[in-house]
């Protein structure tokens, strides 16, 4: 009797059967290249969709909050992610809450102008500088009083307080360093160059996040200036024109990123303040004064503001913009922040608004669910390996723009070739080395100065304000 041998097929179930009805079909693929010679292809296609579906769902306007004026500053709740502060030219100082898109709390806090709103370390209360030469102290508890209060003899345009201890640094027609528990300054950083003006008002000044005992500031001389409070040597870069903001990266504590008048911003490497090497990039795109830049909390990316009605997100390593937010009732863009959540950006401009923008265009808004991010992971993967093709390039970089920054760009690129062969003739017809080419980035920066500006302290006679009790009298 013979022997016959039965071959069965075996299956497992699990592996093509639905636990519930609601559940997607499992299909089985086998990932053989040979078997797929048409993937590069299909790849090539899906990167093409995912780009265009990107320009399709880029709707980066969220919201806007409503001010009574010109909103002049904007600075990030102390210990609430969801909340800001902002102050406007009449001197109001309000507290919103980003989610519900409300006003919380008003203050009217100074006679004039609110030059800078800045939070405090220990996360309690917040600075304000104002244009009536005072600078005051408010609890986060709401309170319609300051629980401090500093006069000042000169104008006050800025403040940055230190990451650790009680000491904060104001800048205007003097640099002062000031102690929170006294009336009077410590320190002043008073300049006495013969060769430049020593009664350049001050702009902007800024502490450094990482190494806290480092700070900066630009002039009306065109100055970029580094402080050191530890020591009295620091580095004077004299700029072709003036710096209107600056901010420190917060995770490269060396590069410093400054906001020019000259529509650019430039990148610093402070390391080598001493060479040619300093400026790292040159960040082109305006086609106005940039007034304000902020980083993302990931210290990749940063935002900034200008006097074209626009902001502009650019990457710290590439020379121009990701992309260019613009509203067609937005005017003059003053100030503009990135939340810590990396989510949003604010932006406060003239017309009376502070807009809410998102940091990524086309980003769903909410919860997604896990096919949703792996098919988004999937699409970002296929653009940065396709993103070098012709056409996913003219697609992802094409902007709309509005006709009054496409007409300047298209006047300052004339501008930029009419110089180029203006230099290009001049070095024909020279002697060799009598034009000498200077890049592009080095063309901004006129010199360094190694000075030492004249540090003195104060006593209580010199303080130039008055105490407490009067304070709280003219409050009220």
């Amino acid at each position: 009797m013979s022997i016959k041998k039965i071959n069965v097929i075996s299956r497992n179930p699990d592996q093509y059967l639905r636990e519930t009805k609601r559940d997607i079909h499992k299909v089985q693929r086998n990932y053989d290249p040979d078997l797929h010679p048409f993937e590069a292809a299909r790849e090539y296609k899906l990167a093409l969709n995912a780009v265009k579906l990107e320009k399709v769902f880029a709707k980066p306007f969220i919201g806007s909050l409503t001010h009574t004026e010109e909103v002049s500053a904007i600075s990030r709740h102390p210990s609430r992610l969801s909340c800001i502060f902002t102050g406007t030219v009449d001197g109001e100082v309000l507290l919103w809450d980003i989610a519900t898109q409300k006003r919380q709390w008003q203050v009217q806090g100074h006679n004039g102008k609110v030059w800078c709103i800045v939070g405090a370390p220990d996360g309690n209360s917040f600075f304000t500088v104002g244009n009536d030469k005072t600078i005051k102290r408010w609890s986060l508890e709401d309170s319609d009083l300051p629980i401090d209060t500093w006069l000042c003899d000169t104008m006050v345009t800025g403040l940055t307080h230190h990451r650790y201890r009680q000491e904060f640094v104001t800048c205007g027609q003097r640099m002062l360093l000031w102690d929170v528990g006294t009336k009077a300054p410590k320190t002043s950083y008073d300049w006495t160059t013969t060769g430049d003006r020593s009664d350049a008002t001050t702009t902007c000044v800024k502490f450094s996040p990482v190494q806290a005992d480092v700070f900066a500031s630009g002039d009306h001389s065109n100055n970029l200036v580094l402080y050191d409070t530890r020591a009295r040597e620091v580095k004077k870069l004299k700029m072709s024109m003036r710096i209107n903001s600056l901010a420190w990266n917060p995770m490269e504590a060396f590069i410093l990123t400054a906001a020019s008048e000259d529509y650019n911003v430039y990148s610093f490497d402070i390391r080598n303040f001493d060479n040619k090497s300093r400026v790292v990039c040159v960040h082109e795109g305006h086609t106005s004064a940039v007034t304000d830049i902020d980083y993302a909390p990931t210290g990749r990316e940063f935002c900034t503001a200008s006097f074209d009605k626009s902001i502009r997100i650019f990457r710290t390593t590439e020379a121009h913009s990701r992309d260019v937010y613009h509203g067609k009732r937005m005017f003059r863009v003053n100030c503009v922040l990135w939340s810590t959540d990396n989510k949003y950006i604010l932006s406060g401009s003239s017309d009376h608004n502070v807009r809410i923008w998102k940091a990524q265009a086309s980003e769903k808004m909410g919860i997604l669910a896990p096919r949703e991010k792996a098919a988004k992971n999937y699409n970002e993967e296929l653009k940065n390996k396709f993103g070098h093709f012709p056409e996913l390039r003219r697609i992802g970089h094409h902007r709309h723009l509005p006709k009054h920054i496409y007409n300047a760009k298209k006047e300052h690129r004339a501008i930029k070739d009419a110089q180029a062969r203006k230099e290009a003739n001049r070095r024909i017809h020279s002697r060799p080395g009598a034009v000498p080419f200077i890049p592009f980035k080095h063309r901004s920066v006129v010199g360094l100065q190694d000075e030492i500006p004249s540090t003195s302290g104060f006593s209580p006679d010199q303080s130039g304000g008055g105490d407490e009790d009067d304070e709280e009298e003219d409050d009220m």
